[in-house]
């Protein structure tokens, strides 16, 4: 796998492995309804096109043969606790589990993060994420809090687990 920073020229590619990793992720648990609310407003190519453009967001994009297979969304917010970055997506297409796919992007955003002077990356994860539970804590992250993640009409928590660089 290849893992480099996605461009504005990427914003079709970045909406449809978003979408996919999303569904393929959370549908199976969540009403549909709720998904389509959700997945209308946050993956599509325009959403993904203003956020390739934004100052502070960059997205990784790894591909292999060509063809995309996972991404990840780093956030540096002016303002946030002094050296932290948010992880806020990170998505491996569910062929591709279990390869170390998901060990080598999450090297790769690990170098990024430092790029902003990151000096703690912390993520929010649903509760019930536990394929993604399990991955985070074996790397190093540690549940310190909750917050509210609105899935359409369906409030659920995420677990916000954070690691040191």
């Amino acid at each position: 796998m290849i893992v480099r920073l996605a461009t504005p020229d990427d914003a079709a590619t970045l909406a449809a492995i978003s979408l996919k990793t999303f569904v393929d992720a959370f549908a199976a648990e969540n009403r549909a309804e709720d998904m389509e609310a959700y997945t209308s407003v946050a993956f599509g190519e325009s959403q993904q096109r203003r956020e390739l453009e934004t100052t502070g967001i960059v997205t990784l994009l790894g591909e292999q043969d060509g063809e995309a297979i996972a991404y990840a969304q780093l956030r540096h917010t002016p303002g946030a606790a002094f050296g932290d970055v948010e992880l806020a997506r990170f998505y491996v297409d569910r062929s591709h589990h279990g390869r170390g796919i998901a060990q080598s992007l999450m090297d790769a955003v690990i170098v990024h993060a430092r790029t902003f002077g990151g000096t703690r990356l912390w993520l929010g994860v649903w509760e019930r994420n536990l394929r993604a539970i399990a991955f985070y804590r074996k790397i190093g992250f540690v549940q310190c809090a909750t917050q509210p993640f609105l899935l359409g009409s369906d409030l659920q928590t995420d677990w916000v687990m954070s690691r040191t660089l």
